[in-house]
């Protein structure tokens, strides 16, 4: 059967198709990348550079197919909703498909390669927006409405990028600004995430020594002071690259994350393989901002030491993670024994770190071609595992996005 026919497993649950994309997006981006770093093979000829294009295929390519499947999936379990019909999420597919294409022909055709990539984004944004709107403003308590306004500010930085793309200004600004925005949105999500991951294992814990202890609670203070301290940063960087203000608000976001991750400490419920990866983001998330503001104030390297252990190590263990956790729930599978999952964790990790070091000066080349293939090394092997999941029925029989039986979704 082929897989554009809606009858097929790939459209089972909209996580599919978007995860399978992000995570093969993720490797071949990577890929092409080291070849550039490491042999000097051209990489596809787009206005702004080879720069340019790697931060682009990562944050727009990867970054969007992540968001989209997150969302579709997440939002129908959060407002208890039905899942979105197969029909209008191979659209939003196709659309996705249609950007990299004009992304990746632009070097060719300029002004419409990026008219066109820009229009397919803008497109799939706001089919996203279209789609979920009913459902997070219908919710009784509109407890996750927040995930609209952030598919709303994506939107303006899109047609920001592409519109300075068109007149001939180097769209980086935006890039970085989009940075911030997947940061705040992998925040907002995280909050979500943990609270099932995390009490989850609370719960089997107290099972298993008969103690009990109180339930894991993300706590919103916390959270939307570290909303605002990365929003703030990421306004200072956009109107003044590195600038001291922009310093500053870099070290009150570091401080704000680390305040957050106070909730995650519970005892040894918090040791286990799920709420460690997860944490690790975090941990990731204030070291990097932690890095840019003591670069942008001290000098001695550059803050892209900092920016890349954001990009490594929380946008791509992120995505890794979630798409891990989702995956197996609502493909009838259980998501716990599987060896092979931290090892790519961990791969992730050791990436974010030596491309770190490569910009603080140290073997700067090796480095970079290291943690590119340590990073493709991850991805690699969750499309290996992963890919024949999303593209077979469900193993319990199941229909949809539900989770496994007997489990929190």
């Amino acid at each position: 059967m082929s897989v554009w026919r809606l009858e097929h497993p790939l459209w089972l649950c909209p996580f599919r198709p978007f995860f399978a994309l992000a995570a093969l997006s993720a490797v071949l981006a990577m890929l092409l990348w080291a070849a550039f770093l490491l042999l000097g093979w051209p990489l596809p000829s787009v206005p702004g550079g080879p720069f340019v294009w790697h931060v682009h295929e990562l944050l727009v390519g990867v970054g969007l197919a992540a968001v989209a499947g997150f969302l579709l999936t997440s939002v129908p379990e959060f407002t208890n909703t039905p899942s979105f019909s197969p029909r209008p999420v191979r659209a939003l597919v196709l659309l996705w498909l249609l950007g990299r294409l004009g992304f990746w022909a632009s070097g060719w055709w300029p002004q419409s390669g990026l008219i066109v990539t820009g229009l397919a984004h803008l497109a799939l944004m706001t089919g996203l927006i279209v789609l979920l709107a009913p459902r997070l403003w219908r919710d009784p308590e509109r407890r996750h409405v927040s995930f609209l306004w952030a598919l709303g500010v994506i939107v303006l930085v899109l047609a920001g990028l592409y519109g300075d793309a068109l007149r001939g200004a180097s769209p980086m600004r935006w890039l970085h600004l989009l940075l911030g925005v997947l940061m705040a949105l992998i925040v907002v999500a995280m909050s979500r995430i943990s609270m099932s991951i995390v009490n989850a294992n609370v719960d089997a814990q107290n099972a298993l020594d008969g103690e009990d202890r109180p339930p894991y609670l993300a706590r919103p203070p916390r959270r939307n002071l570290a909303l605002l301290a990365i929003a703030l940063y990421s306004i200072a960087e956009f109107w003044q690259p590195g600038g001291r203000v922009s310093a500053w608000l870099a070290l009150a976001a570091a401080c704000a994350v680390l305040g957050l991750l106070n909730d995650w400490h519970i005892g040894r419920p918090l040791l286990r393989r799920w709420p460690v990866m997860l944490y690790a983001v975090y941990c990731f998330m204030a070291l990097g901002y932690g890095v840019i503001g003591v670069v942008l104030l001290t000098g001695g390297f550059s803050p892209n030491a900092g920016v890349h252990l954001l990009t490594t190590g929380v946008f791509g263990l992120n995505i890794y993670v979630v798409i891990c956790i989702a995956g197996y729930t609502h493909a009838g599978l259980d998501k716990d024994g599987r060896s092979w999952v931290p090892w790519g964790a961990a791969a992730l990790g050791v990436a974010a770190v030596l491309r770190a070091l490569a910009y603080a000066g140290v073997a700067s080349m090796a480095l970079m071609g290291l943690a590119a293939l340590l990073w493709c090394a991850a991805f690699a092997l969750q499309c290996a595992h992963m890919l024949p999941v999303f593209l077979r029925p469900r193993a319990d029989g199941r229909e949809g996005c539900a989770g496994v039986l007997g489990m929190p979704g």
